[in-house]
């Protein structure tokens, strides 16, 4: 079994009970993190001590409160723990039902298991970590198992997600053309981002892009 287990989850009793599952399945070091961007820290801090985690579990929602936080959801800590630690397992543990937003969480970030929370889920979430540790993958709540056959949500991918949120931010094709370049992501130009929000305003049926954004937020992309 996992010796070293990371939880990012803000909820305190969620925690504990993730906390006592873990325990029950005999993990011997557990660490709790309330905000994405201190679970960042304890990865980045447990890879420089040569002691890295060997699992991650994380919800997506995080309540925002007085405290500034460079990582705002699970969707980003994940993206951001796989950069510097891209072999390490990651569960989410969430109430997340969006096909899509499942989909890319396994197709883009990489994920091992989703669970989805409810009346039963944290023996659903043992089983989960246990199959994780035999290395199965893809595993995902029963009642969830659709969001991977779902063929009509293939095309989007994490890209989409990302220039969503920009829109939604209410910058502008130049505005986000220069942070893609700033940040990395590509295609960055001004023509090919243009393409990609026509892209999607079909694809989503959105008349303009306020539209676009408002489905966005309806299906819980942004």
């Amino acid at each position: 079994m996992f010796k070293k287990v990371l939880v990012a989850e803000d909820l305190d009793s969620i925690s504990i009970a993730v906390g006592q599952a873990l325990a029950e399945l005999s993990v011997v070091e557990i660490h709790h993190a309330k905000y994405c961007d201190d679970a960042l820290l304890k990865v980045k801090k447990a890879l420089l001590d040569e002691a890295p985690f060997d699992l991650l579990i994380s919800d997506l929602s995080f309540k925002v409160d007085h405290r500034e936080n460079h990582l705002t959801c699970g969707d980003e800590l994940i993206a951001a723990v796989k950069k510097i630690q891209p072999t390490l397992k990651t569960v989410v543990f969430s109430i997340e039902d969006k096909s899509f937003r499942i989909k890319s969480l396994f197709n883009d970030l990489g994920v091992n298991a989703f669970v989805s929370k409810g009346r039963n889920s944290i023996p659903e979430l043992q089983k989960a970590i246990q199959s994780v540790f035999d290395n199965e993958s893809k595993i995902l709540s029963q009642e969830l198992s659709h969001a991977l056959k779902d063929k009509s949500l293939i095309e989007i991918e994490i890209y989409d997600i990302t220039l969503l949120k920009s829109l939604s931010k209410g910058f502008t094709l130049e505005e986000i053309a220069v942070d893609f370049k700033t940040t990395g992501i590509i295609p960055n130009g001004s023509s090919s981002i243009e393409k990609r929000i026509n892209r999607l305003k079909i694809f989503f049926k959105a008349n303009n892009n306020v539209h676009l954004i408002a489905i966005a937020k309806d299906l819980g992309l942004v």
